[in-house]
Formats: structure tokens, sequence, C-alpha cells
């Protein structure tokens, strides 16, 4: 019976069947409760954590959001059943959590992470589309220094107990919801009472569609970024028909629920600024292929005992907290009596963009086989 499950998974119509249950879950979040065109965003619900967890004082953007957890802990129900949970790390720790961190910065100049680019298309949201191809663009960088022999090392077997150290994380992140406790006062846990970290479905939903996109996920070994490496590197379409599954299906559920709203300027949480856009995706594409998966697969592969992609996630929740606090965020478009305001990144967050790709760029050169052999 595993058997038969795991080759359907493994399968095209096993991808695809993914993308599509990902594609109505997301914007069903958004029916339930969660904010427009962000029913799934693993970057924005990782910075809603940090802001719960008084790592940035942004008062809109601070809950504890239990689909994150939910993906661990789905993840970790779906490797313990099929017997691929494997305690790993020792992979260039230090320099997957910088690239999490330089991949929060890139999603938050954009206003989203790979996922939220599809949900953003897919509900209408046309400056989705710069930040699509500026993610392009990034992983196709990442590939050429794979092709040119990058590589952060191989991860090493080891105790079993850090394998469970992050769905450990994610208990306690869920014990910290469900009772709130108050450490001191006016401090965390932080809990918005306006803006996008007020809306949300309730905490039984939330959890339960993350378990189960965590399990699924898991199965097909789900990855935004996997699906455009695939086609770049080997013009292979098996990941990128699952995503495109996810697109069509959750155009057409916005479409059921009357949630699609075709537009390019004043979308919900979005800014139409093109230029930074396109290269806060850029930085966040190319971060996620130097790290080996997107937001969502790190998770995944965290809860099945990864401690690099552990790593690289909770670089993205520090990242989070920088971006905040040292105002490198985007800022949505406003519209005061008839009059639009550009929104995007302050010149802090330009410089972190362009900072973040220097940083990468010299990942890349070097940290090659290539380099290491000729030395």
């Amino acid at each position: 019976m595993l058997d038969r499950i795991t080759k359907f998974f493994a399968s095209r119509w096993g991808i695809i069947s993914v993308g599509a249950v990902i594609g109505i879950l997301g914007p069903t979040l958004q029916k339930l409760g969660n904010p427009k065109n962000m029913g799934i965003c693993v970057a924005c619900f990782e910075r809603d954590i940090a802001g719960a967890l008084g790592l940035h004082r942004a008062g809109v953007v601070q809950y504890i959001r239990p689909e994150i957890i939910g993906f661990v802990l789905g993840a970790t129900i779906a490797a313990l059943i099929f017997r691929e949970f494997k305690a790993r790390a020792g992979s260039a720790p230090i320099v997957r959590f910088l690239l999490g961190a330089f991949a929060m910065i890139g999603a938050l100049v954009f206003l989203g992470c790979p996922w939220r680019a599809s949900f953003r298309l897919a509900g209408g949201d046309m400056t989705a589309i710069p930040g699509i191809i500026g993610l392009v663009i990034g992983i196709a960088i990442g590939v050429w220094f794979l092709r040119s022999g990058y590589n952060l090392g191989r991860s090493q077997k080891t105790y079993p107990a850090v394998g469970w150290i992050m769905p450990a994380l994610m208990v306690g992140l869920l014990l910290l919801l469900l009772f709130r406790p108050v450490f001191s006062e006016g401090g965390p846990i932080f809990f918005s009472e306006s803006g996008p970290g007020s809306q949300h479905a309730s905490i039984l939903i939330s959890l339960g569609i993350g378990l189960l996109i965590g399990f699924l996920a898991q199965r097909s070994r789900f990855c935004t970024m996997g699906a455009v490496r695939d086609v770049i590197l080997m013009k292979d379409f098996h990941l990128a028909s699952g995503l495109l599954a996810l697109i069509v299906v959750a155009f057409l559920t916005n479409l059921v629920y009357g949630q699609f709203q075709l537009g390019y300027v004043a979308q919900p949480v979005a800014h139409s600024n093109l230029l930074w856009n396109v290269l806060g995706m850029v930085l966040a594409g190319l971060a996620y292929a130097l790290a080996g998966g997107c937001p969502g697969r790190q998770l995944f592969l965290s809860g099945e005992g990864d401690g690099d992609s552990a790593i690289f996630v909770l670089g993205m929740i520090v990242g989070a907290g920088f971006a905040h606090n040292f105002n490198l965020a985007s800022k949505t478009d406003m519209i005061a009596d008839g009059v639009l305001t550009v929104g995007g990144p302050s010149q802090f967050g330009m410089a972190a963009v362009i900072l973040g790709l220097v940083v990468c760029v010299v990942i890349g050169f070097t940290m090659r086989e290539k380099v290491a052999k000729g030395e």
C-alpha cells in the first residue's frame, strides 16, 4: 500500500494533484480570513512569527501562523510513516543561515515568496509578473553556479535528536499560540490587532490545512524553486507541472469565491515599483537556488530531519526581524483622495538587496568544487 502511494506521488499526476490541492487550499484560507492574495505565503508567515516573538516591532505583522507549524509537522508525519525521517546536518550551516536571511530580505522587498507570487497572479495581481520574472532570473543565475561546480557540501548523518529540533520548535510555537502566555508587561508574545497580522483563519483550520500540505508536499517533493531550476537545468517539467496546476486551480478557485481582481496598482499588500519587484525576487531566487530549495521546501525538509534546511528557515525568520527593524521591507501602494502613491523599498532596502546580491554572487563563486581543486 505504501509503495503504491509513493509511486503515485512520484508520478506526473501525483505532482499535478498536489499542486491542484494547494491551489484550492490557498484561496480557501483567504476566504476563511487570511489576508487577500496571501492565503499562503511562507515568507510573510515566517515574518509574522518573527513579529510575534518580538524579533521586530511592526505591529501589523505579528501572529504565530499555524500553517507554518503544520507544514513542518505534516512533513514529519509523512516522513515517519514512509520511513524517510533521517537526521542529517553539517552542510555549510552558517552559509545557509546567511542565504536564508537575504532570501527573506529579497522576498520582503517584493512582498512575497514564490508561493505568494503564484497566488497573487492567480488573484489578478499583475505586479506578480515582474516578481516571477525576477525569480526566474535569480534561479537561472543559481543554475549557472551549479553548472560551474557550486556545492555547499554533503550533509552528514547525525544524532536523531538533531532531526527532532525543528519539529519540537514547532510544537513549542503551537503551545505559545494556544496558551498565549504573558512573559512581561508590554512584551511578547505579540498579536496584531490590525493589518495583515490580525487577518487569519481559525487556528484549527489553518493548522489542519498546513498539516495536509506538509504531508502532501513531503511525499511529492513539491518545490517552486525546484520547478524552475529543473526546467532550466534538465528541461524536466515534472515539478513545473505541479506549479502550473497550483496557479490554474487557484485562479479558478478565486473566480468561484469572487476573489479575482485584475489590476496592477494598489493590489492587496503589494507595490507596483517595477524595478524593485524584479530585483527583490532576483535576490530571493538566487538565494533559494544556492540553498537548494524554496522556503516551503526548506520547511518540509526540516520536518523530515534536515538540520541544514532548519538553519535556512531560522535564517529567514531572523532576516525578517532585520528587515522590519532596519526599514528594509517595502511599503505597499496607497491611494488617498484619489491619488496613488507607489510603494516599494526605502533606500536602506535597496542597499540591502544590492548587498545581498553581492554576497550571494561571492558565495556562488567561492564555494565551487572546481575552484577548490585548483587551489
